[in-house]
């Protein structure tokens, strides 16, 4: 009888818990399609408004040196960490290290785009995705400036 009671527990406890994983899963989802609409719209904006183009580069975790990607596209961050493509694919630019990587493409995977950007990150390190897009606007079109 304890064993039934208890497998049964178990039992409710998992069901619980892929109902709130499906339900994050979601929600990310959801999110994820007002955050398209936002950068469809910024790449849309930087590409009327002229702002030049760049190959955007990745850093390894360890952040000594960069490694190519062959995308082209905008920095949305100042550190390079986070870049638009041209075809309004977000990137994550900070990779695992790769051997070679200084001197081959790496392969760099757009991820779906996040309303809040470094979400659980330290502090000064989170940011809206609105709030990033209009500050890279701010930055105008030298990406170094």
């Amino acid at each position: 009888m304890a064993e039934d009671e208890a497998a049964r527990r178990r039992a409710e406890r998992a069901e619980r818990a892929d109902y709130h994983v499906e339900a994050d899963r979601k929600r990310r989802e959801r999110e994820s399609v007002k955050a398209q609409a936002m950068v469809d719209e910024f790449v849309e904006q930087v590409t009327a408004d002229g702002f030049p183009t760049q190959e955007l580069t990745a850093r390894p975790w360890s952040g000594k040196g960069r490694y190519k990607t062959g995308i082209t596209g905008w920095y949305l961050r100042r550190d390079q960490s986070i870049g638009i493509g041209t075809d309004g694919s977000y990137y994550v630019l900070v990779v695992p290290s790769e051997r070679f990587g200084r001197w081959r493409t790496v392969a760099v995977e757009p991820t779906p785009p996040p309303l809040q950007v470094g979400a659980g990150a330290r502090d000064g390190e989170s940011a809206t995705l609105e709030e990033l897009l209009r500050l890279r606007l701010a930055w105008g079109s030298d990406p170094d400036a």
